[in-house]
């Protein structure tokens, strides 16, 4: 063999050696199954609802996505077309997927689309919705809730046993039809949009994980943005705007599992709204942005290990009120505040003290060199997000809300000294006792900055290797 012809073939085998190296980094697995609900329900998320859901827009999808890195580490996320769930439900599911799976907490992330137009779910929102049904209707969301548990654990083994060899990429886009709910009336917004007039932050990325095949297939694709999921108030089920930006994005791409991650919306809503084809027209302006990333270049590869890390941190609550002071609130003329006092008084004549803190969960994953996924729980309101993004990476830094607990709303600083409804009025539909304390934001940015640090500090002393892995965590 001739000198040229051997440094030819020696430079195919090594690029080969390369190609296959890079498509065995990752695998990854997909699944979704509906569990929009059988029997009539109540929906969640409005209190204005006088009757049970009637029928059906779409169907409400639970759907994983596994990614395991080259040392065998594996994370899923779960998303889930649900108003939100507490902080038992998610517990359990937990539970059940360490159980089955070998999962730990960290390796897990529960994400809702908080649609509006799903079920009620358990005691989420509890003085808003499962309080105030009679025992019949208590029984319906008890039974769904016993049959989805099970959907969720079940598609979650789905997605491990479609786990293949997989390549990964990321990048960004935009979006627009979130508004700051609290700085622009809905009335004004079209002429305040048009005049280009809008007031207050708002953030319009759009987050985007795909995931292709050893042929190049797209197997799934994550994205995620910040708005809340009320285009529709009816009395039919639908994933609302993020249903149909999935539904778009698995009809544009057969085969492909579309899964939806709420960001920092609590204060922002799709305006204007009501109609189902502004709910289509939402989605599929969304499906766009997320087909604009996918189709051109602007998508990188997603190189390095996964790391993973979860912590619930005492999220301090204000003053805690009196006894007197619930037992005034048990005669009020309101009857969501009556049936919070009526919960916080049982809970107190039980034996449990009210407390003064929260177990709030945060989670923070790398994924791969770049990606810093932080997930947060309750209502979050877009400060987070913008703050977040520009203390760390960017965009390369996502940032979920509704995840793992949806316990209440998560005001900053800034807005809980403004107050209105994302500043304390909305805690009495959640059931929590008083207002959060002033603290909150400085506490939930410390502990993300503490979980991020803690990953950059183990990739610097252990290489690639996750250094909270232990070998039974597949």
């Amino acid at each position: 063999m001739s000198r040229s012809r051997l440094i030819a073939t020696t430079i195919i085998l090594l690029l080969t050696a390369v190609a296959q190296g890079a498509e065995s980094t990752w695998k990854a697995g997909a699944a979704k199954v509906a569990i929009t609900p059988e029997e009539p329900m109540w929906m969640a998320g409005y209190a204005s609802r006088t009757q049970p859901a009637d029928g059906k827009l779409t169907e409400l999808w639970a759907k994983a996505l596994v990614m395991e890195d080259h040392a065998g580490i594996r994370g899923v996320v779960l998303t889930l077309d649900l108003v939100g769930i507490d902080r038992t439900l998610s517990r359990t599911i937990c539970d059940a997927l360490k159980e089955h799976y070998g999962l730990q907490r960290e390796q897990i992330v529960i994400c809702t689309s908080h649609t509006h137009s799903g079920p009620v779910v358990g005691q989420n929102l509890a003085p808003l919705h499962y309080l105030l049904f009679t025992e019949s209707q208590q029984q319906a969301v008890d039974r769904w809730g016993a049959t989805f548990r099970q959907q969720v654990v079940a598609v979650v083994g789905d997605a491990i046993g479609k786990l293949a060899p997989s390549h990964l990429t990321w990048g960004s886009g935009t979006a627009t039809f979130a508004v700051n709910r609290r700085e622009n009336p809905s009335a004004t917004v079209p002429q305040l949009r048009s005049e280009g007039k809008l007031r207050g932050p708002s953030d319009h990325d759009v987050p985007v994980l795909a995931v292709h095949d050893a042929d190049e297939n797209l197997t799934a694709v994550l994205f995620g943005y910040a708005c809340h999921a009320t285009t529709l108030s009816g009395y039919q089920w639908s994933g609302d705007y993020p249903g149909y930006a999935q539904i778009e994005l698995e009809n544009k791409h057969p085969g492909c599992v579309a899964l939806f991650f709420a960001g920092c919306g609590a204060d922002q809503n799709p305006l204007p709204r009501r109609t189902v084809t502004l709910a289509q027209h939402y989605g599929q302006r969304l499906a766009t942005a997320v087909d604009s990333v996918l189709m051109t270049s602007r998508m990188h590869p997603v190189e390095g290990p996964l790391q993973t890390k979860y912590a619930e941190i005492d999220l301090a609550l204000d003053t805690l009120p009196t006894r007197v002071e619930i037992e005034l609130n048990s005669k009020s003329d309101n009857r969501y505040e009556v049936a919070r006092a009526q919960m916080l008084l049982e809970q107190i004549d039980s034996g449990v003290p009210l407390s003064p803190t929260y177990p709030y969960p945060v989670s923070a994953w790398s994924i791969g060199d770049d990606l810093q996924f932080v997930t947060l729980g309750g209502e979050v309101v877009v400060d987070y997000a913008i703050r977040l993004k520009s203390e760390l990476a960017g965009t390369r830094t996502w940032v979920a809300g509704y995840a793992n607990d949806v316990m209440a709303y998560i005001p900053s600083r800034r807005v809980l000294a403004e107050g209105g409804y994302e500043g304390g009025g909305s805690m009495v539909y959640y059931g929590l006792p008083t207002v959060w304390s002033p603290e909150i934001e400085t506490d939930i940015i410390n502990e993300v900055h503490r979980l991020i640090e803690a990953d950059e500090e183990s990739a610097t002393n252990q290489g690639p290797i996750n250094a909270s892995a232990t070998p039974d965590r597949r």
